[in-house]
């Protein structure tokens, strides 16, 4: 009876010992490391604009009007909390008839004929369903759209051409993904064109 007291005070006093090293003290350490080296990532990289948090440039937001670029769909609605895909495999009628709509919604909103080719992007959500990014061919594709809405003339449709070039990032390291560009940060750089 006496060895099992002494084990069992020997095994709460580790778990205290653990808990308080792995769930206090390593926590609030690395915590510190990234506030001082990458303080913005750290808290988020928040974007602000006349001093309000108008979106992470990290988090994928819905886009619907016409004026805008529209964002990679979303299987969560673009809810942070249960991010995630759909669970749809490609076998799934279900996946198809999504895929569908979607399709049909890009290309009848941006007066595109049938035959364009929809990127993959636009009609497939991501993995986490929270993907910030679309690549600069769909970006290209929605010009007609959003010059017609905001009214742009030629040179202004120029300027936007130019804008998606500007913004447009390669592969990371060269290598990894593709060629992309951010919705967020290419829609508040819309208010740039004059």
């Amino acid at each position: 009876m006496l060895i099992m007291k002494t084990n069992a005070l020997t095994a709460f006093r580790i778990f205290l010992v653990m808990t308080l090293l792995t769930g206090v003290i390593y926590p609030l350490f690395i915590t510190g490391i990234a506030q001082l080296a990458f303080p913005a990532k750290a808290n988020g990289s928040l974007v602000y604009r006349n001093g309000m948090v108008v979106g992470s440039s990290l988090i994928g937001q819905k886009f619907d009007s016409s004026a805008w670029f529209w964002s990679r769909p979303s299987a969560t609605g673009y809810n942070t909390l249960p991010s995630g895909a759909s669970n749809l495999g490609p076998t799934s009628r279900e996946l198809k008839q999504v895929i569908g709509e979607r399709r049909d919604r890009f290309i009848t909103g941006n007066s595109l004929s049938d035959s364009t080719s929809v990127p993959a992007e636009m009609v497939c959500a991501s993995g986490s369903g929270l993907d910030p990014d679309i690549s600069p061919e769909a970006a290209y594709l929605q010009i007609d759209r959003i010059a017609k809405a905001r009214g742009f003339d030629a040179g202004q449709k120029q300027q936007l051409v130019e804008l998606i070039r500007k913004m447009s990032e390669g592969a990371q390291f060269s290598v990894l993904g593709e060629n992309r560009i951010n919705v967020l940060m290419l829609n508040l750089a819309l208010d740039t064109i004059k």
